[in-house]
């Protein structure tokens, strides 16, 4: 009886978003295992998460099927104990603090080297491409670096801060194409390694480091696919580090996933198995933030290229998995899977969203033409 209490509810629920149990369209699924119900209901996206790991249901169409899912915003209509626990907890406990700060480092950006050359770009840049005039992921990569390094108004000579820089991608096509000298920040010993041997013989300083740790003066300072890492807690001790380290007259870009609305945890399964203590900042977390500290000079927003970039990962990973699978195991498989596709159906129903927030500590003079 129990049983099907849990079947009736999770056919109900996905009925919501048109998403059947059992039927033939690629957003359909199919339910091998029936303790997927009671999982699903009562232990939520930790629950859906884990038993696809597990093999208990299948999809044709992940990217449709999240896309329906949230667009109908049935995630809102599951709310566990482990949720009420967890945001309780982000509340009164800083999960970002400083003894923390290596953790998403060793857990996933050290998943290892040759799964991400396999599944990036050439540059290795893991964050979302700008696709405009392009259907290449090495052009869309290049085009967001440049955007990034145009708004930012650089000039040769100028000393720039990247603050999580990844393997080193953006901190070398800014020295080698702008003629100036960076100093790199990650929390990942594996990206800091191919980072330095990338970037050997060019003025690029590589530092595995947590940016609360960090002194210098800077004209420029951008920070790319990390401020998710930073949390509610510390937005605004992020944005006095940045204050403190940049020139009176400079510029800091802002690249980050954002959510819709103020959260103070992140989603369970993501925050298990993809990325520890990560957080989306809402658009109002953010500005109350940099408030006093700096002013907007531009808020873009192109959402729909982080679908275009992680369709793009999916493909390229799926292609190398051959080569791959003797590295990792098949669970493993299951969740890059769920985790590229579950994001690329939340970015496209707009559930999280794309941002570049340029500011400034004085004020651009005059008329400014920001690219696009």
């Amino acid at each position: 009886m129990v049983d099907t209490f849990f079947k009736r509810e999770l056919e109900r629920l996905f009925g919501s978003a048109d998403i059947l149990i059992g039927g033939n369209r690629p957003w359909d699924v199919q339910i091998h295992n029936a303790s997927v119900y009671r999982r699903v209901i009562t232990e939520g996206s930790l629950g859906l998460g884990e038993s696809y790991m597990d093999g208990e249901w299948e999809c044709d169409d992940l990217e449709a099927f999240f896309f329906r899912l949230l667009s109908s915003r049935v995630d809102e209509k599951v709310v566990t104990m482990a949720d009420k626990i967890n945001k309780y907890l982000g509340k009164i406990r800083n999960l970002q603090c400083p003894m923390r700060a290596f953790t998403v480092g060793e857990t996933h950006y050290n998943t290892g080297n040759d799964l991400f050359k396999a599944m990036l770009d050439t540059r290795m840049i893991y964050s979302c491409g700008y696709w405009k005039e392009t259907n290449s992921l090495d052009e869309a990569q290049k085009n967001k670096l440049r955007l990034v390094f145009d708004k930012l108004q650089l000039q040769p000579g100028m000393k720039l801060l990247d603050i999580g820089c990844g393997w080193g991608g953006a901190a070398r096509y800014a020295a080698e194409h702008y003629d100036v000298s960076v100093t790199a920040l990650t929390v990942s010993s594996e990206q800091a390694q191919f980072a330095r041997e990338q970037c050997a013989g060019m003025p690029v300083n590589i530092e595995l480091m947590d940016y609360r740790d960090l002194h210098g003066s800077f004209d420029r300072v951008y920070s790319i696919g990390m401020f998710e890492h930073v949390g509610y807690k510390n937005y605004r001790h992020y944005f006095e580090i940045v204050n403190r380290c940049l020139k009176r007259d400079g510029l800091t870009l802002l690249h980050t996933i954002g959510s819709n609305q103020p959260c103070t945890n992140g989603d369970p399964w993501s925050c298990k198995y993809i990325f520890p203590n990560s957080m989306l900042p809402s658009a109002s977390q953010i500005s109350e933030s940099y408030e006093g500290l700096f002013m907007l000079e531009d808020w873009h927003v192109f959402t729909h290229d982080y679908v275009l970039t992680l369709k793009a990962w999916y493909e390229k990973f799926e292609q190398s998995w051959p080569e791959l699978q003797s590295g990792y195991s098949e669970r493993f498989h299951r969740m890059w899977r769920y985790y590229l596709l579950s994001f690329a159906g939340a970015f496209r129903a707009r559930s999280i969203q794309l941002w570049q927030v340029l500011l400034s500590k004085q004020g651009l003079q005059g008329r400014t033409a920001i690219p696009r």
